[in-house]
């Protein structure tokens, strides 16, 4: 792995992939005021999965805000656009510009406390492109985001682990989401909440 300090910005490369780190982007501060906004404000739901004739609750709960006419499918889960509050909007406005990119929508986890997570997957879903960027803003619980290469035994490359901070920005671009898969693995020790905003493109 390469690391190249651009101020505030890291910039994270990997075979067929390329990140960019904030650590900072929101002052400690504020980054706690934006969570306890967002986790009473917004329409958060806890959607099902349907596996081998079962229906699982997924471990997080979620919301999808979004301009109009952008609707979000993923795992077989249909997510119908809200319109933007105004603290989303302010927030993209500020991700826009650091990232050099625009975004029409955002999916909101809820990881309540280290119970909570999401598996192996990547954002690969049609309507998002074929290198799409990908901007995750954490807040709250600091916790630790997982990279496996598709071809990791191939390749002999392990398992990246980064502990993504409270008011952080982390931009996935490139040939990421093809050849990467990501996940939040459960921390039970973890006993604060996690909110993740993943600001998109779709298509």
């Amino acid at each position: 792995m390469e690391l190249f300090d651009e101020g505030a910005c890291e910039v994270l490369r990997w075979p067929d992939a390329e990140w960019l780190y904030w650590p900072r982007f929101l002052p400690a501060a504020e980054a706690d005021a934006v969570f306890a906004q967002l986790r009473d404000e917004l329409a958060w739901r806890q959607d099902e999965l349907h596996i081998g004739g079962r229906t699982i609750p997924i471990p997080r709960l979620n919301a999808w805000y979004a301009d109009v006419g952008r609707g979000y499918t993923y795992s077989g889960i249909r997510m119908e656009p809200l319109p933007w509050t105004e603290m989303l909007a302010g927030l993209r406005t500020r991700v826009e510009t650091a990232c050099a990119a625009r975004f029409n929508s955002v999916l909101c986890n809820f990881y309540r406390d280290g119970r909570d997570s999401v598996a192996w997957h990547a954002d690969d879903e049609p309507e998002l492109g074929r290198e799409p960027q990908i901007a995750s803003l954490s807040l709250g619980a600091e916790r630790t985001f997982e990279l496996r290469h598709r071809r990791a035994r191939e390749l002999g490359l392990r398992t990246q682990h980064l502990h993504l901070l409270g008011g952080s920005l982390l931009l996935m671009r490139g040939a990421t989401q093809r050849c990467w898969l990501h996940r939040l693995p459960k921390e039970p020790g973890i006993t604060r909440g996690r909110i993740n905003l993943t600001f998109r493109q779709v298509l």
